[in-house]
């Protein structure tokens, strides 16, 4: 049970077998605790020197005899959080190398010709990660949105996002059933970098919210908690197309 709790750390099978050996014994010389464990001389030095340089074990010198010792017990949680560093260090390396190789390998990527992407966002967090793509759009988005349902859905979310969608320099037009809730929003279209237009809510009322934007569609549900992205050059420019068409009837 404690062998198998130690591999779990991090030790080797053999490194743990030495270790809860050494722990009965006290500092002894290496023929001893071979003796003891079962184990040859050459093998055991390696591992004594493994436990080592994890600073679980030292060697001293008494009577004329080294000595091999283990760390005490207490030792295994500083070992853990030298292991949780050095992993940390090695994250960062990584990230940085990825950063360094990330324009080359975007080179390579064929955008026009690229198969589509499809991705599926579920619950209110997805859902607004689903909206990060949008403060990055390079040109004005379309949307069908109803501004009362966004609100149920996010609630808290979208002041703060309209902000940031302006502070980044991405416009919107959109079309909004006229709602209270709609008009409302309606008046502060300066403010937020939007154009809005108005359709009858008693006619054109719809709870999903959807916005097209470089290639790109998005497919918001607030009453599922639930978006689709689709990166499509030629699914995003059908519905462009049909929001254009639709804009310039709208008055």
């Amino acid at each position: 049970m404690l062998k198998k709790l130690l591999q779990k750390i991090g030790l080797s099978e053999k490194e743990s077998s030495v270790y809860l050996v050494c722990l009965e014994l006290g500092a002894q010389p290496i023929s001893v605790i071979a003796k003891k464990i079962g184990m040859q001389r050459t093998t055991l030095y390696s591992i004594v020197e493994g436990l080592t340089k994890k600073g679980l074990g030292c060697k001293g010198e008494k009577w004329g005899m080294v000595l091999f010792s283990v760390a005490s017990p207490e030792n295994l949680m500083a070992y853990l959080e030298r292991e949780k560093k050095e992993y940390s260090k090695s994250i960062e390396k990584k990230q940085q190398e990825l950063q360094d190789l990330l324009p080359a390998l975007l080179s390579l990527e064929t955008r026009h010709f690229s198969k589509p992407k499809v991705r599926f966002y579920e619950g209110e967090k997805g859902v607004r990660e689903a909206y990060e793509g949008t403060l990055k759009s390079s040109e004005p988005i379309r949307a069908y949105a109803n501004v009362e349902t966004m609100h149920e859905g996010l609630p808290n979310f979208f002041p703060e996002y309209y902000k940031r969608r302006r502070d980044s320099g991405v416009c919107i037009r959109a079309i909004l059933p006229d709602n209270p809730t709609g008009i409302e929003r309606a008046k502060e279209d300066q403010n937020e970098a939007r154009t809005s237009k108005l359709v009858d809510h008693t006619q054109y009322s719809f709870s999903p919210e959807m916005n097209v934007y470089d290639n790109t569609v998005i497919f918001a549900s607030w009453r599922e908690k639930m978006a689709i992205v689709i990166e499509s050059n030629e699914i995003a420019d059908l519905h462009k197309k049909m929001f254009d068409l639709l804009w310039e009837k709208l008055t």
